[in-house]
């Protein structure tokens, strides 16, 4: 089923002696393939291989569907990453065979199973949580999230929901990620007991685990990037306003988007161009349509990186034995014909920390009490979530507390200076002083930087668009590489990041070792 030009992640290519030495202790840690994989043909197949597959008639979209769903069966059950089946999914992709014999094909999409977090709204047999107890039973949505109907439109069969981290993140100091009290603990498909990340914690493991051809996760600040990141996957965290944020449960309306997770930088174009659209019902992606593109693949260039202008930001990467791993990888990218300059962000980020948890809890305040009015659940309100985790501690507050809640709670309205004021200093930061700054001063094209909390944060305050790659295993965790830059700079970003995943090809296919081997 595999293409040629797919890529198994049990090959990624060493680069250097740091990378060397990962590479050989994976290969005494992950075997080739586990002996009791259900449908092996589909462990890295990629959407083109599986069009392809449809296209030949050895493959249907219920075929397909089926496989998933048996992999979702065997294999979840040590992962824990999908909360929910779509009962319908297999009526759908009956509907989609019976399109494509009559000779349809809506888009590259066309029949593919996907996944989808349970933070965004599906008016169908499936709940919409947030991962909450509070919302289980609640009332279905009145209608999709407009990035759910766009996904439906361009032929893509939702499968089912994944687990998260409970409210997106977004309830206490301390959390678990990839925990929810509807679907408990989400566990790493490369040693089960090593965290997920989060918030899209379902998402990302799903992928990574090959339940899926791809999902679609949510980010505000990192919950698309570190759980693709952390599971060896593709993650594309948008510019705000390139997709639609109604029907998705919020944290804040200045930070919130859905964005693909894949296993290719193709994958993850493929997706992110069937999400892509004008939303009426969102005035910021009044522009979607100027500047989003209806096909992403067309910047898939092996070549692209030949004449890029990239800043290098290591300025966050401190410990010399990580910066030795990832620059093998930097000089791959001058080899293969950039040009890199060493850039350093100058605002401190670390004195307006105070002032981007303001915005979040303003803004959480206010848009969660507008989506629950909308949703006509049992609980109304934030007040009122408050208090049903208090009467529910054993199972909602028994592993961490809800203080998120309860500080957002205690805000005024987005009419208070101090909101205001805060939000005027994180953009500036971010995107006048941070990005924009950066970017102008030497004349670049993008930033690349191993991907981390500090670079990944920039973006996301500013609400500019962030892409990671994977790079293999350190140690007990993946770690990729990440390419950033300007608002709707997808098309470049996609472009450098699809030639260096050639290059590098940094895919390792998780084995769900219950445990990360001890040095000896």
């Amino acid at each position: 089923m595999k293409s040629d030009n797919s890529r198994s992640r049990r090959d990624f290519i060493k680069a250097g002696t740091a990378s060397v030495a990962a590479y050989a202790l994976l290969r005494g840690v992950l075997p080739a393939a586990a002996a009791d994989d259900p449908f092996p043909e589909l462990v890295e197949a990629t959407i083109a291989d599986l069009q392809a597959g449809m296209r030949s008639g050895k493959l249907t979209s219920r075929k397909l569907t089926e496989m998933y769903l048996e992999r979702i069966r065997q294999i979840d059950t040590k992962t824990r990453s999908v909360l929910e089946i779509n009962p319908d999914a297999l009526a759908i992709a009956d509907g989609l065979d019976n399109e494509r014999r009559k000779g349809k094909i809506r888009s590259m999409m066309h029949g593919i199973p996907i996944l989808i977090k349970d933070n965004i709204d599906t008016a169908d047999k499936m709940m919409t949580t947030a991962g909450s107890l509070a919302l289980v039973g609640a009332p279905t949505p009145k209608r999709d999230a407009f990035v759910v109907e766009r996904l439906r439109k361009a032929g893509a069969v939702i499968i089912g929901k994944t687990n998260l981290s409970e409210w997106a993140n977004f309830r206490g100091n301390r959390s678990i990620s990839g925990w929810s009290g509807r679907g408990l603990q989400t566990n790493n498909p490369y040693f089960l007991d090593q965290n997920p990340c989060g918030s899209s914690s379902g998402s990302g493991v799903s992928v990574s685990a090959n339940l899926a051809a791809a999902a679609v996760g949510t980010e505000t600040n990192g919950s698309i990037i570190c759980p693709a990141n952390t599971n060896g996957i593709v993650g594309i965290k948008p510019t705000l306003g390139l997709i639609s944020r109604s029907g998705i449960i919020p944290i804040a309306h200045t930070q919130d988007t859905a964005g693909p997770m894949a296993r290719t930088v193709a994958d993850a174009a493929i997706l992110l161009g069937a999400m892509v659209g004008r939303d009426k019902q969102d005035a910021i992606t009044a522009d979607a349509g100027k500047h989003g593109e209806k096909d992403y693949t067309k910047f898939l260039d092996a070549g692209g990186l030949k004449g890029a202008r990239l800043g290098v930001a290591m300025q966050f990467t401190t410990r010399p034995e990580i910066k030795a791993f990832f620059q093998p990888f930097i000089d791959k990218l001058r080899d293969a014909g950039a040009t890199l300059v060493d850039v350093t962000f100058t605002p401190d980020y670390s004195k307006i920390g105070d002032d981007r948890l303001n915005v979040l809890l303003y803004e959480f305040k206010a848009d969660l009490n507008k989506y629950l009015a909308g949703r006509g659940a049992k609980y109304k309100s934030l007040e009122e979530l408050i208090k049903f985790n208090d009467e529910n501690k054993e199972a909602e507050l028994k592993l961490f507390g809800q203080e998120l809640f309860t500080q957002a709670q205690a805000k005024g309205g987005l009419d208070d200076k101090s909101y205001i004021d805060s939000l005027a200093r994180v953009k500036r930061a971010a995107r006048e002083d941070g990005i924009d700054a950066v970017i102008a001063k030497d004349k670049l094209d993008a930033i690349v930087a191993p991907t981390g909390g500090a670079t990944w944060a920039i973006a996301a305050t500013a609400g500019y668009p962030y892409i990671t790659v994977p790079l293999g295993l350190r140690e007990n965790t993946a770690v990729g590489m990440a390419f950033f830059g300007r608002a709707f700079s997808e098309p470049a970003l996609i472009k450098f990041a699809y030639a260096f995943e050639h290059l590098t090809k940094g895919l390792v296919t998780p084995q769900f070792l219950a445990t990360y081997p001890k040095k000896t």
